[in-house]
């Protein structure tokens, strides 16, 4: 798979981050992820810890990392509990998820107890993952030369694939037959964090390659970012700050839920929700302040009739 010389995704730190941040501390009857703090190094630990007992620093630089944290926090516990409710709901024998990051789910979803997980991610980012696990603490076991994880506690998926592969570039069908993704069989999708960071063309041939794989009752659970200026806005003065962790990781298309539903469709996916996280935020009760980012922010399933 194709390497491109990228460096590991500092969203997905960004990201794992926010949800350290937030376990036990906000909409504690829904939301948790009590391994993502075991993914995170010491340095990243330390804006976490400051967030999660509100002593924001002093200096202007550690500051505005405390913010970023604090702010990703109030965005990944919507988001995260949407998608974890659409997984539920949704459960196969098969879960891809494409650009996973440091997700966590195939450790702490009893629902994946009888589901075969494949992470596909950047070489860079898969590797990073890699290393982490092989460092966190006691029950998050190190890949096998095979690429697997075994479902040992914490770790609850029957099974987990790294699967490398740079969605911008490389063929996902054939690095998941690689991988032994049988495409005969229901799969679950999940495309959460990524969309943004593609371009229209990239965001339609992955449509295009998980759509080949999809059979009747597959589904796709997919976060994308809406159109919205004063989330542009922000994140271009955050740039010109120097304030933002993810500056080499710009946003490259926006959508708007007709778009989406329009594309999905074109390969025989049909749209069946699609909220904004700011709607899901206020039935979690979250001190969400009508965060922009929020407002934006969607969450849709799709199912293959």
């Amino acid at each position: 798979m194709s390497g491109s010389g990228r460096a590991a995704s500092r969203t997905a730190v960004l990201v794992c981050q926010g949800r350290a941040a937030a376990n036990g501390r906000a909409a504690t009857d829904q939301f948790a992820d009590p391994v993502a703090a075991g993914l995170l190094r010491v340095a990243e630990r330390k804006p976490v810890d400051e967030v999660r007992a509100n002593t924001p620093p002093q200096s202007w630089q550690e500051r505005t990392v405390y913010e970023s944290v604090r702010a990703c926090a109030e965005v990944v516990v919507p988001r995260t509990v949407a998608i974890d409710e659409a997984l539920r709901v949704h459960v196969t024998g098969q879960l891809v998820i494409l650009g996973a990051g440091l997700d966590t789910r195939a450790w702490r979803l009893p629902e994946l107890a009888r589901t075969d997980v494949w992470e596909v991610d950047h070489p860079a980012s898969q590797q990073d993952k890699r290393a982490r696990l092989a460092e966190a603490a006691p029950g998050l076991r190190g890949p096998d030369e095979g690429g697997l994880l075994a479902a040992e506690p914490p770790a609850v998926a029957r099974s987990v694939r790294f699967t490398p592969a740079d969605l911008a570039v490389d063929d996902l069908g054939a690095a998941l037959d690689a991988a032994g993704h049988d495409p005969s069989a229901p799969t679950t999708w999940l495309w959460e964090g990524v969309v943004p960071y593609l371009t229209r063309e990239q965001v339609r041939a992955t449509v295009a390659a998980l759509a080949a794989r999809t059979v009747p009752g597959s589904a796709l659970v997919v976060n994308y970012q809406a159109p919205s200026a004063r989330a542009a806005a922000g994140r271009l003065l955050t740039r010109v700050l120097g304030g933002s962790v993810t500056s080499g990781e710009p946003w490259r298309s926006l959508w708007r839920p007709r778009r989406m539903a329009a594309l999905l469709a074109e390969y025989g996916l049909r749209v069946v929700s699609d909220d904004d996280l700011l709607a899901v935020a206020r039935t979690l009760g979250s001190p969400a302040r009508g965060r922009t980012s929020l407002r934006s922010g969607r969450v849709a399933v799709a199912e293959s009739h």
